[in-house]
């Protein structure tokens, strides 16, 4: 089987030139090693040292230098606004408080839709809307550094 052992950041490279494309969702974009089938048949193993979130757009480089890309499947998400930066970042905080994954779009948020969180964010004042797209959730502080241990 073909190996992907590099990832070509998205914008670095010239995505017309992709073989195939593979379309995961957020949970499936982190990965280390996993076997993948592109949508046009391309089998491969992605074989990466560690762990590593991969981005809509992303190149996964086989061992033959052709690139399969990386699309992000759409997934039901809320999209959070609110009235001023300040409120927006109270929201944040209490989303944040729990540890609920969050991707930042613009002057917006994003989670995967929850009804408890929804009936909170409601309750705070939030604008909501209920969009598909693919999500691409802040990865933390320790998101890249391996071996954290979070205790409360």
């Amino acid at each position: 089987m073909r190996r992907a052992c590099e990832i070509r950041t998205a914008g670095s490279w010239n995505a017309a030139t992709a073989i195939d494309r593979v379309v995961l969702d957020a949970h499936e974009r982190h990965r280390r090693r996993i076997a993948l089938t592109g949508e046009g048949g391309t089998a491969f193993l992605l074989d990466l040292p560690q762990a590593t979130p991969l981005k809509d757009g992303d190149g996964l480089v086989l061992e033959d230098g052709a690139i399969v890309r990386v699309a992000g499947k759409a997934e039901p998400l809320l999209e959070i606004a609110a009235a001023s930066l300040h409120e927006l970042a109270r929201l944040a905080w209490h989303i944040g408080n729990r540890h609920a994954e969050v991707q930042v779009v613009g002057d917006t948020l994003r989670i995967r839709r929850d009804p408890v969180l929804e009936d909170m964010l409601r309750g705070l004042g939030a604008r909501l809307t209920s969009l598909e797209a693919p999500f691409d959730p802040e990865h933390g502080a320790y998101g890249h550094a391996g071996n954290h241990d979070h205790e409360h």
